[in-house]
């Protein structure tokens, strides 16, 4: 069914809002998903204050194009929906790049970060890179490391020292 002019215009101004307050955007086709899927998918990105919105290539591009985003309709032979990222701009990413693990369906098509265009592969990267407590976690273990390493340089003279005295004792 056909939308009319009234529900475009309250789609277009819903998409103006969330590009107002958006972090991240990250454009996925979704051709062949179930509902069922996509209900799955926007709980999912719920809990990390995302949104999905499935939308016409021809109203996103009228919104994107009014936000000075680069964006041609062309390049996008699938249907299309457009995750919005309120808080984190990587955490989009992640979820869909791990909910499309099991859904061939899914696929990351591209995204808008600091309002530059990235290809597909650029979100890929960054769906992949480890979480911000990863990355501390392993800050941590690389400045501990030569703490730990000089405790057991010197346990091992305080043990080479033991066994020498148990073997005087014997």
């Amino acid at each position: 069914m056909a939308l009319t002019k009234v529900q475009k215009q309250k789609i277009v101004e819903d998409l103006k809002e969330k590009i107002a307050k958006q972090k991240a955007i990250i454009l996925v086709g979704i051709t062949g998903m179930k509902v069922k899927e996509i209900f799955e998918l926007r709980k999912q990105l719920k809990k990390i204050n995302a949104n999905i919105q499935v939308v016409k290539k021809t109203l996103a591009q009228i919104v994107l194009k009014e936000k000075k985003l680069e964006f041609d309709k062309k390049q996008f032979k699938t249907e299309l929906a457009l995750v919005f990222g309120f808080g984190d701009e990587i955490a989009p990413a992640k979820t869909i790049y791990q909910f499309s693990q099991g859904n061939e369906n899914l696929k990351i098509l591209g995204g808008f970060l600091e309002n530059k265009l990235k290809t597909a592969e650029d979100m890929l990267l960054l769906a992949q890179l480890p979480s911000r407590e990863e990355l501390l976690a392993r800050m941590v273990w690389t400045v501990a490391s030569p703490i730990s390493g000089l405790v057991n340089v010197l346990q091992g003279n305080i043990k080479g020292l033991i066994y020498a005295l148990n073997a005087i004792k014997k």
